[in-house]
């Protein structure tokens, strides 16, 4: 009676061999570049006594040698580094922030860097140095 005719079963099942292929890869891709992400901005510090932080600070602006800023490796224009902060801390109440300047920069442009800080309402500014030479 059904000689002509062939029945044919659907197959319900889920191949996840190329899914697992594919998410390995991605895997092994985040594992390669997120450590070249987080890599931190190059500063020749000064070297001076002082006492270890304990944990790495939440706010720090770093000053290059190329007189380019940056906050927490985030890069930021001269500019706009008082308004940026003055956004940044409105709400928090410990208002406390470390610079990371070159040792080659001049003091006189340090210090212009802190006046903003300062005029930017920090209330705690730290300096982050190099420990001296054979005092690691």
């Amino acid at each position: 009676m059904n000689e002509g005719k062939r029945i044919t079963a659907q197959l319900s099942e889920i191949n996840v061999t190329p899914f697992v292929d594919v998410m390995l890869v991605l895997l092994v891709i985040f594992m390669v570049t997120t450590p070249l992400l987080e890599k931190e901005i190059d500063v020749a510090l000064p070297q001076a006594q002082a006492k270890d932080i304990e944990e790495v600070p939440a706010g720090v602006i770093t000053f290059k040698k190329n007189k380019r800023l940056y906050y927490n490796n985030r890069r930021i224009n001269f500019s706009d580094l008082e308004r940026f902060l003055r956004e940044t801390y409105e709400r928090k109440t410990e208002k406390e922030v470390y610079l990371k300047a070159d040792k080659d920069l001049s003091y006189g442009e340090v210090i212009k860097i802190m006046a903003i800080i300062k005029k930017a309402g920090i209330e705690n500014l730290g300096m982050i140095t190099e420990p001296p030479e054979g005092q690691n």
